[in-house]
């Protein structure tokens, strides 16, 4: 095979795969290049989750005509001049790539008008080709208009998400680049459903409520701090308020939204032994630093950087973040005397109902009273399971019958069983039980609903409220009433009667929260997925001190379960000291 120069077109298309991946990154070249413009208002507009149609105007300073095919044409830029400006970059963009990319994979229009100019002018440019430069009426600005993206690339646009996902991208970056310019007036719409709109006030908060809804964004912690030359400020998350993932925490570089993994390990060591094991903070971080302190040159997608003194940075960031938290958190109290739940001798508290979570929902008189609640019969043989350790039980068969011994530190239950020692996580305990009986519910259709005194009104962020409008029809089959109520908000009517004393506005967040994991989940594994996010977030904590008949309750109600081992999510729900292990911990027998 003989070595040729590719054609221009398909050289064109394989440089615009390093920077226009999915309908985000058009979006976000085209933000930053509205932001470098010195724009005070950027009118973003989607149609198709930006697959037909991505309308991006701003009123910056615009181009003037006879420079528009230049602007089209691949490293043609405004901002650097030589070799030596790369290591003191003050722009978001400087490698004169975006425009020209774009136009090589999609239907691209370009219309600008600069102060001084009496008209504006517009240019087309369809897979690559350049057409002519037309006057027209323009404001001054810039309006880039981008349609049938990867219509000539027919294996990109295979590659790309479903359009709930792309949505969800698109929202995420416009409104981070808000909280990051909040003196800049944002719109985002698709259609006539306005996604966002920010005030350009500077207040960032409003915007945090934006991205994440009214309650997370009032618990989150301000920060401010600076050291040589360093500085550093935005929001982070108290420890009681965490994600399942990292996607959440973000960092902005002098203006420029940056995927840092170093940066983010940094963030996480500042919550050393503050969160647990698999739960990450929620953070917008602005770190500003001189131009030549860092190297913005050294990802396709402008997405990572290099630092010159990187343990400098790292230690600023995690120690500011450290002492912001610090100077936040409560210092810690002494744990009560009623912390711990004896089932034969500590009387029961008279106001132990406002203690218990609302989603306990396990009447007693489902509780089965003869036999495996009250303890064990006496004909029934000892088993000894052949174990030397301890170990979760994690197996999916039936446990057998508990004798309820008592409650440590209001979060396990200890009972025996003719093989040892059983310690029962109450919540994930409670949490399978919640979900079979949904589950049992649903497999029937006769899950009953109650209907709230008052309808709850739950605003959520705007990605979470367009998963949700996905998922209505599945929570009515649960026996919810959810309606859309406004933007980004719903309406809660009803709930299912085995909730009916829950938190609606916790039941619908849950459903959303972190589902950025299963970007496309199976439909016939949605329903069970949903059931065990809300059951989940509905079951009774950890912390929480229950009486004695709500201990029994919950064992008797775990011992009927089809897979009492582990919660829907897989974790144990109990862990099983044989009794052939405690004698030989006791010394009553030789250790192996």
């Amino acid at each position: 095979m003989t070595i040729h120069v590719l054609p221009p077109e398909v050289a064109s298309q394989i440089a615009a795969g390093e920077v226009v991946e999915r309908p985000a990154s058009v979006v976000k070249e085209l933000v930053e290049n509205a932001l470098d413009a010195g724009a005070q208002t950027v009118t973003i507009e989607i149609g198709g989750a930006g697959r037909t149609l991505i309308r991006v105007a701003d009123d910056g300073s615009g181009i003037a005509a006879d420079e528009l095919p230049l602007a089209v044409e691949r490293h043609a830029t405004s901002k650097l001049a030589s070799a030596a400006d790369l290591f003191r970059i003050a722009t978001l963009g400087f490698r004169g790539e975006a425009l020209a990319s774009i136009g090589s994979v999609a239907r691209l229009t370009l219309t600008s008008r600069r102060a001084d100019s009496p008209a504006g002018a517009r240019l087309k440019v369809e897979g690559g080709k350049i057409g002519r430069v037309e006057t027209v009426g323009a404001p001054v600005g810039t309006l880039v208009q981008v349609e049938d993206l990867f219509y000539n690339v027919p294996a990109r646009l295979k590659f790309l998400k479903q359009d709930v996902t792309e949505r969800r991208a698109i929202d995420a970056l416009v409104t981070r680049y808000a909280l990051a310019y909040p003196r800049v007036r944002f719109k985002l719409a698709e259609g006539n459903t306005l996604s966002l709109q920010t005030a350009g006030d500077g207040d960032r908060r409003a915007i945090l409520a934006a991205l994440y809804g009214v309650d997370v964004a009032r618990q989150m912690l301000e920060m401010d701090s600076a050291e040589g030359g360093l500085k550093l400020s935005g929001f982070l998350s108290p420890v009681a308020l965490t994600r399942s993932n990292r996607r959440e925490i973000t960092f902005f570089i002098n203006g420029r939204w940056v995927q840092d993994t170093p940066l983010t390990q940094a963030l996480l060591q500042a919550y050393h032994t503050l969160l647990m094991v698999g739960r990450y903070p929620l953070a917008a971080l602005f770190l500003e630093m001189p131009p030549e302190e860092v190297d913005v040159n050294v990802h396709p997608a402008k997405a990572e950087v290099r630092f010159r003194d990187p343990d400098r940075v790292f230690s600023f960031v995690q120690r500011s973040a450290r002492r912001t938290l610090l100077a936040f958190t409560p210092v810690p109290q002494a744990a009560p005397q009623n912390l711990w739940s004896r089932t034969d001798d500590r009387p029961q508290a008279t106001d132990r109902s406002s203690q218990i979570d609302p989603a306990w929902s396990l009447a007693h008189e489902e509780a089965k009273v003869e036999g495996s609640g009250s303890g064990l019969e006496d004909s029934r043989p000892a088993q000894q399971i052949e174990t030397s350790d301890l170990r979760p039980s994690t197996q999916s068969f039936s446990v057998p019958l508990l004798r309820l011994i008592g409650q440590v530190g209001a979060a396990y239950l200890v009972a025996e069983g003719p093989d040892g020692l059983y310690l029962i996580d109450q919540h994930a305990a409670h949490e399978r039980v919640l979900f079979e009986k949904l589950m049992a519910q649903h497999e029937q259709k006769n899950i009953p609903s109650q209907a709230l005194l008052t309808p709850v009104v739950v605003e959520l962020p705007p990605a979470g409220a367009k998963l949700l409008e996905t998922q209505l029809t599945i929570l009515h089959h649960f026996g919810f009433a959810v309606e859309p109520f406004g933007q980004n908000a719903f309406q809660v009517r009803a709930m299912p009667a085995l909730f009916a004393d829950s938190d609606p506005a916790a039941a619908l967040r849950a459903i959303v929260e972190d589902f950025e994991e299963d970007e496309t989940p199976l439909q016939n594994e949605i329903e069970a997925k949903i059931a065990g996010r809300v059951c989940k977030r509905l079951a009774v904590k950890a912390g929480q001190v229950l009486s004695p008949e709500e201990q029994r309750a919950l064992l008797n109600d775990l011992e009927a379960c089809a897979s009492p081992r582990t919660c829907p999510h897989g974790r144990p729900t109990m862990i099983h000291l044989s009794v052939d292990m405690l004698e030989r911990q006791f010394g009553r027998r030789g250790a192996r």
